[in-house]
């Protein structure tokens, strides 16, 4: 085989060494379909640190969920859980968790209302 025959379809960097090998957040706030938006004064001339977060900035100009932001990076899950807890251990992104689901009580108690009408 000659070097020319040789590729490799794997990112340049790997997942871990983007993270410097954590494996966590600092802060577990980062559920699948939580929000995460941009601060509006850190995309005025914020100063990025790593590539990687200036890419998730970007992409965070808009609300957007952890899982959106995955599958737009390509990047696992959990390097990108990884790179939004330095993003907001920094002030550059705020998170919105989500709602919690109802309990069955209040589900019954509105079809019985809707029953009603």
């Amino acid at each position: 085989m000659t070097d020319s025959d040789w590729m490799d379809d794997g990112p340049l960097v790997r997942p871990y060494a983007l993270v410097r090998g954590r494996t966590r957040a600092r802060q577990d706030v980062f559920d699948l379909v939580a929000f995460v938006v941009a601060m509006v004064e850190t995309l005025n001339g914020w100063i990025y640190t790593e590539p990687e977060h200036a890419i998730l900035l970007g992409l965070c100009r808009q609300p957007i969920s952890v899982s959106e932001l995955s599958a737009s990076t390509n990047l696992p899950i959990g390097v990108v859980r990884v790179l939004l807890g330095d993003l907001l251990d920094m002030g550059a992104i705020r998170v919105r968790e989500p709602m919690e689901r109802p309990n069955a009580q209040l589900i019954r108690e509105v079809l019985v209302g809707l029953r009603a009408l």
